[in-house]
């Protein structure tokens, strides 16, 4: 990431004070995982997102993504939109006109689906929407 795109995080992280400026740069990291596992550039869905941050953290972090998220400011996905948001007014997202912070709620359980003995997305039952 440019030095200018990192200080722009680092000004909406700071903005609004909730989520550390690793989150953000893991949105983004998700939306490329996300883009590259539906296998062509389209809109995404909020649903969509908060499933490729799901198996994104579970791949990267294993049962340890709850411990991360929390240092991160991230208790539900809910926080994945609000995020979103932030980076939208920042102009540095997009949004179709259908698109909404609540498409992020309770799309899974935090506590469920990050569990110390959490499984990689391949080995672990369906927990919230598929991509597609």
């Amino acid at each position: 990431m440019s030095n200018s795109f990192e200080s722009r995080l680092r000004e909406v992280a700071a903005r609004d004070g909730r989520y550390a400026v690793g989150a953000y740069k893991f949105v983004y990291e998700g939306l490329d995982y996300t883009l590259k596992r539906i296998g062509c550039k389209r809109h995404i869905t909020g649903q969509e997102l908060a499933c490729g941050l799901r198996d994104l953290a579970l791949e990267h972090f294993g049962g340890m993504a709850s411990m991360v998220f929390s240092i991160w400011g991230l208790q539900k996905t809910a926080d994945f939109g609000n995020m979103v948001y932030n980076l939208i007014g920042a102009e540095l997202m997009s949004r179709a006109d259908t698109d909404s912070r609540e498409d992020f709620n309770d799309v899974y359980d935090f506590r469920k689906t990050f569990r110390l003995d959490a499984a990689a997305p391949a080995a672990r039952p369906s927990d919230g929407p598929e991509i597609v």
